[in-house]
């Protein structure tokens, strides 16, 4: 039940972007998110495993440099937030440029219309490798209290913000925070968008690994094939292209 109710900020959050992009966007056309139920059906089996299969995968369980206990709440959160979000930036870089992790990271990149709901849309592999690799990065380098791991968890409802369909721009601004017009253009299904702004909360490792750029509008987003159905998505990387797009050369 415990890990149950962890999921309702999420369910909560996303309901509410939902609600607000559907009324941001009535009567136009397109406005309906073509893929909304298989989202939600990607979202229960990634629920699912988080329960049932991931708790069984070893992730690291040694020591850590830093004891989150022994260090004031702030500080020990701040390290571990930036340690995670440095993690989750190397580990989607990688997606974009290994096969293999391209084949399963294209489910997220094949809705045809990003929103709140594509947030969730991912193999349901990836959370296993994350566990072996980069959060146990994060967790030899500190060890978080309980408190620690709830603030990361509200802070990391701000990735359904940044994919929802609303037109929020921070432009010269872009650079401190993601926000819905930075990742879109991640998104973009334009080539000359291919390759950047891969951060989750913080553009600032764009900027510092040269994959930052300025959002220029909000382009159209999706793949030339996405899966149908719940059977597809299941197999999604063995019935997908696994050649990454192409990058662009830096600006």
């Amino acid at each position: 039940m415990a890990l149950l109710l962890a999921f309702l900020p999420t369910l909560l959050v996303t309901l509410a972007l939902t609600l607000v992009e559907a009324w941001r966007s009535r009567g136009a056309p397109g406005s309906q998110h073509p893929d909304w139920s298989l989202n939600l059906q990607i979202w229960a089996v990634d629920v699912a495993i988080a329960l049932l299969i991931l708790p069984m995968v070893q992730g690291w369980s040694g020591g850590a440099l830093l004891d989150g206990a022994r260090m004031p709440f702030w500080l020990g959160f701040a390290v571990f937030l930036l340690a995670m979000d440095l993690g989750e930036y190397a580990f989607h870089w990688a997606q974009h440029r290994i096969p293999v992790l391209w084949a399963m990271h294209s489910l997220h990149h094949s809705d045809p219309d990003m929103a709140a709901l594509t947030t969730q849309r991912h193999f349901w592999g990836d959370q296993l490798l994350k566990k072996v690799s980069i959060w146990s990065a994060a967790l030899v380098l500190i060890r978080p209290t309980g408190a620690i791991y709830a603030a990361y968890g509200i802070a990391s409802l701000w990735n359904i913000f940044t994919h929802s369909n609303l037109r929020v721009n921070f432009g010269r601004w872009s650079w401190i925070i993601n926000a819905p017009a930075l990742h879109r253009r991640h998104h973009s299904r334009l080539p000359e968008h291919y390759g950047s702004n891969f951060a989750g909360l913080f553009p600032i490792f764009d900027v510092l690994f040269g994959t930052y750029r300025r959002p220029d509008g909000f382009p159209p987003t999706g793949l030339a094939k996405r899966p149908r159905n719940l059977a597809q998505v299941l197999i999604w990387p063995f019935i997908w292209n696994r050649v990454p797009p192409a990058v662009p050369a830096p600006e």
